[in-house]
């Protein structure tokens, strides 16, 4: 099949989706129960379970109780709550965590980058008032589509022949989902969320029979370290200070005390001056006293600096 403009080969890749596979009517979990994976899953994550979610606990566990052969959510709970079962709890929290993204979404944040910080990053940089190293996080990435969208950003307009030194850490708590954005293999339906320009420079659309997807190329793909870690403890992160750190629609899922916690957490990796993105339904005003709004979204930690 001839490639269409801006497009070419994407790698083959193995693997299928499972089939579904349905309940049977006596599977269910007790209120007792229940609120021990709440437990056990808030110490894990930060992630409180409300009590509406008891038939989304059993959906997504089922498929991990036929895996292991094991016929009770109880029998389940008596295994994964073992300390010695850590990575059990990380499966578990794979199946039950809801990963819901997009390329350039909320595309009001990504033009504020493009027409406030990068200007002023270029103009700091003329005037020898920073250097060209620039550190992105994108914390709750799920399956890549956030640091993707920044690193093809960032490769427009802060170029790596200009002297641009710009590397993105991108986390998140499943495994699942850093698997899948480690391959950057996308449907070739969702090259309709990427403006033009960037699609036609920073994706490879597939041929015969990979044609309905679609790949990063390799030199977005190198810009962006996918992690696992959790933002309800304390990470330690090598790669920081940030001056960026991309939190959307990731503590609407926290109760008070962990958004707190992740908040913190966050802003000790920001600079001075550095922004946090978040979701459009995240207020922080009552959180932080470090931040401090720009506009809806965006804070910028407390210091030296002026505003944007």
């Amino acid at each position: 099949m001839p490639a269409k403009a801006g497009v070419g080969n994407v790698s083959a890749y193995s693997g299928q989706e499972d089939k579904c596979l349905e309940l049977p009517p006596h599977f269910s979990v007790s209120p007792a129960l229940f609120q021990k994976f709440q437990k056990l899953i808030y110490s894990e994550t930060g992630i409180w379970l409300g009590s509406s979610k008891r038939a989304l606990l059993c959906g997504r566990l089922f498929r991990r109780l036929r895996a292991l052969e094991i016929t009770s959510l109880q029998a389940y709970y008596e295994c994964v709550a073992q300390p010695d079962q850590r990575e059990e709890r990380a499966r578990m929290i794979d199946a039950i965590t809801t990963n819901e993204t997009r390329f350039y979404r909320e595309p009001r944040q990504f033009e504020f980058l493009v027409q406030r910080v990068f200007p002023r990053w270029r103009d700091e940089a003329d005037r020898e008032l920073r250097s060209g190293k620039v550190r992105i996080w994108s914390a709750g990435c799920s399956s890549g589509e956030e640091p993707y969208t920044v690193a093809m950003l960032v490769a427009r307009h802060l170029p790596e022949e200009q002297g641009w030194d710009v590397r993105i850490l991108a986390s998140d708590i499943s495994n699942r989902v850093l698997e899948k954005a480690r391959k950057g293999i996308y449907p070739i339906a969702r090259s309709a969320e990427i403006p033009k320009d960037l699609l036609h420079s920073f994706m490879l659309r597939g041929t015969a029979e990979r044609q309905s997807e679609m790949k990063v190329k390799v030199e977005v793909q190198q810009m962006v370290d996918f992690r696992r870690l959790n933002l309800d403890r304390e990470p330690e992160l090598v790669e920081g200070p940030f001056d960026v750190i991309f939190c959307r629609n990731v503590l609407i899922y926290f109760d008070a005390a962990s958004k707190q916690r992740a908040v913190t957490n966050l802003t000790r990796h920001l600079i001075d001056g550095g922004l946090l993105f978040v979701g459009h339904a995240e207020n922080l005003h009552s959180v932080s006293s470090q931040l401090r709004s720009l506009e809806p979204t965006i804070y910028m930690k407390t210091g030296n600096k002026k505003d944007l």
